[in-house]
């Protein structure tokens, strides 16, 4: 199960559409002008454009199964912790106050301010209220966490 926002949903779907309508159309171009070249034993085209195709169908293959089975992560405003929600947060023994968007994993971007549901910050956060603490495991020590707001 991927968790997405609509938003995200139809970025997919919109790369999905052009990868089956422009690019399978430019990969089979390819292809077709590789085979003219003659020898496919030793044609880099070809042998490209061969790479290229099976990239392409790994890739609508793999945006297919996300879309088939996403769970639309609206925002909620239940006072927990959930897909979809704003986190403020405070690491303890430092005083800035730090903000995240809970996504699912397809989303995520940390530079963006948005966490993984499924990153160890993000699981340690599911479910808490505000004021619970939270500890993550880290490769430098346990870091405790304090939910300041969720919005």
């Amino acid at each position: 199960m991927e968790y997405l926002t609509h938003e995200k949903k139809a970025e997919l779907e919109n790369e999905l559409n052009t990868l089956k309508t422009v690019r399978r159309k430019e990969i089979a171009d390819a292809l077709l002008s590789a085979k003219s070249l003659g020898d496919l034993s030793e044609n880099a085209e070809y042998h490209q454009a061969r790479e290229d195709q099976a990239n392409c169908e790994e890739r609508i293959a793999h945006l297919e199964q996300i879309i088939k089975n996403a769970v639309i992560a609206d925002k909620h405003h239940t006072g927990i912790v959930e897909i979809g929600a704003t986190v403020t947060v405070v690491k303890k023994g430092d005083k800035t106050e730090r903000q995240f968007t809970l996504v699912g994993s397809e989303e995520s971007d940390s530079m963006a301010g948005k966490i993984s549901n499924e990153s160890p910050l993000g699981k340690a956060l599911l479910g808490k209220s505000k004021g619970d603490t939270s500890t993550v495991e880290t490769p430098k020590g346990n870091m405790v966490y304090t939910i300041k707001a969720i919005a």
